[in-house]
């Protein structure tokens, strides 16, 4: 197993690596000033919103909102997972990956399993042409209205009837066993797991074939059968169709998620080669974060029975998580007794895509079914509404659209927005009276920043992290939260006095994933209008403001607490020294 890259490599590949290079190789970017600027290749666009800013090594869309280092650039654009994303930028730069985040014993070799599968799946295409038993497989694909260009497209096979066609043609059963294509059976070799059924190769980002999917062709069971979990596939992780969805269109509009792989194939028959489908399991975030790497549109396609409403709250829940601003994903709930097969056929492409105009954002499908069956009217029934919508929100990351979510259930529940986002974020408890609000202080710019001591002093920092090399008394603001932002700013404090030399790629690169990461690249890309010239002083300056801000906020605290006869004499001492 390949250990943690230590942050210490990511920082020293990050500070190697020119941005610029790495993404001016797949989009055309125009330098102004030192920054670049281009097309964003996240969303379709007609005037230039994507920035690559060349001195804090990081690029940001200002229409999408997309963000990120060299490392989530790759992620994003070639698809890669993160040490894929490493290890290419690693070999760019010359540097290798230390020792201690490689694997700890011999790393494993997977060509031979891909050779394998690879076979397989030649056989399996080559008996849908070829094999005496093949009429009835044709025959059908022939009544689904599956041409030969789509066939060949997704490359669909035939397992003929008979338990050992694939072992007998490649006749070696410890392999095909690892492959998952045999079943062990005592005393015999094993038999074929695919018997007379149309198969559906699996393929990965790379088009590797993976595993496979079998329909019956008869009324037998089960209707579907898929590849057992192998070294090369993990159902939670894949999607059938997905390599085909990118082969036709690299940045496809929206992706249809379906459920059968008929349905998949049955859409690009007409016109509409964007659809995938999942592997007999419930959608898992990390394949809804695969689909976002491909389409900031997401569009689920479920039956409109129970099962599939079921289905739909699932991938509901589990695409929360991977939800931010400049991503969408909407819920399509098909007629009763159709699929996405037999309504296409039905209606053709045009009344499909008809149908998909119409399809519910999430959003609108979270509230509608958490109001389900409760009387909005009621200050009860608005109580168990937002108690149904509390895990959910919670389930989001921080972000533009969670806000926004969240002022609208606070809007239906009529409550204040603050209160519901102090629940969230677990800073109240549901049910605790509030007073109401004081009105916000001037302040705000153009950009929708509040310029605020804290704030400023974080974005500087940013810019300049060796700017923290300036502050000596960060022990006194450690565990202090009666300003908002503090404790981030001691933490970025502490890690620029660490890593002075740290750029701002490297630095927001440890904060993915957090809860502050949203926060952070808004203040990392605001122009706070302080000159380059200037940033030692306002700093300076910005950090004399928070310390007096928070001298006042903990002296008022303390004139409460003796004022109510409760003050300890730990805090009595620091009372009177702060009055002095």
């Amino acid at each position: 197993m390949a250990g943690r890259i230590p942050d210490s490599f990511i920082d020293e590949l990050l500070a190697r690596i020119d941005i610029a290079e790495v993404v001016g190789e797949r989009v055309q970017l125009r330098r102004s000033g030192s920054n670049y600027h281009g097309l964003c290749p996240f969303h379709g666009e007609k005037t230039p919103s994507f920035t690559v800013a060349a001195e804090k090594q990081f690029y940001h869309c200002f229409g999408c909102g997309a963000h990120g280092s060299a490392i989530r650039f790759l992620m994003e654009y070639d698809r890669l997972e993160f040490r894929e994303a490493v290890e290419q930028l690693a070999n760019l730069a010359g540097l290798e990956i230390p020792e201690e985040a490689q694997s700890s014993g011999p790393r494993e070799n997977h060509d031979a399993l891909y050779e394998l599968l690879g076979k397989a799946n030649r056989a399996f295409q080559e008996w849908l042409r070829q094999h005496p038993e093949r009429q009835r497989a044709v025959d059908y694909l022939q009544k689904r209205g599956v041409s030969g260009e789509i066939a060949q497209r997704y490359g669909i096979g035939f397992a003929p009837p008979g338990w050992d066609n694939l072992l007998r043609r490649i006749n070696d059963p410890a392999a095909l066993k690892k492959a998952g294509l045999l079943v062990e059976r005592d005393g015999s070799k094993g038999y074929d797991r695919f018997r007379d059924r149309i198969i559906f190769p699996i393929r990965d980002q790379r088009g590797r074939t993976i595993g496979f999917g079998g329909r019956v062709l008869d009324d037998g069971e089960p209707k579907y059968l898929n590849s057992p979990e192998t070294a090369v596939f993990h159902k939670g992780q894949e999607l059938y169709g997905l390599y085909e969805v990118l082969q036709h269109d690299r940045q496809p509009p929206d992706i249809l998620v379906v459920e059968g792989y008929m349905d998949v194939v049955a859409l690009a028959q007409h016109g509409l080669p964007r659809a995938v489908a999942t592997l007999g399991t419930a959608t898992s975030t990390r394949q809804v974060e695969r689909l976002f790497r491909a389409s900031a549109d997401i569009v689920f396609c479920f039956d409109g029975d129970k099962a599939g409403r079921r289905a739909a709250w699932r991938a509901l829940e589990s695409a929360l998580p991977a939800m931010r601003q400049g991503r969408q994903i909407r819920f399509l709930f098909l007629p009763e007794g159709e699929d996405p097969d037999s309504l296409v056929r039905q209606q053709g492409q045009s009344g499909f895509e008809a149908l998909l105009a119409e399809a519910a954002p999430l959003s609108d499908y979270l509230i509608a079914e958490t109001s389900a069956e409760v009387d909005m009217q009621s200050m009860d029934g608005r109580a168990r509404f937002v108690e149904k919508s509390l895990p959910l929100l919670k389930r989001l990351p921080p972000d533009v659209y969670r806000h926004m979510l969240l002022e609208r259930i606070a809007g239906l529940a009529r409550l204040e927005t603050d209160y519901l986002q102090d629940i969230v974020d677990g800073r109240e408890q549901l049910g605790r009276s509030r007073k109401p609000s004081a009105p916000e202080p001037p302040g705000m710019d153009g950009s929708g920043v509040r310029r605020t001591p804290v704030r400023l002093a974080i974005a500087l920092l940013l810019q300049r992290p060796s700017l923290a090399l300036q502050v000596e008394d960060i022990d006194a603001l450690r565990g202090l939260d009666d300003l908002p932002g503090l404790p981030l700013l001691v933490e970025l404090l502490e890690l620029g006095r660490n890593e002075p030399n740290i750029n701002t790629s490297a630095l927001m690169e440890r904060f993915h994933d957090s809860e502050h990461e949203a926060a952070l690249w808004k203040l990392a890309t605001w122009d706070h209008l302080v000159p380059e010239a200037g940033l030692e002083r306002e700093f300076a300056d910005a950090m004399q403001q928070v310390r007096r801000l928070h001298h006042e906020r903990r002296l008022k605290y303390l004139n409460d607490r003796l004022q109510a006869g409760e003050l300890t004499p730990d805090e009595w001492a620091e009372w009177t020294s702060l009055k002095q």
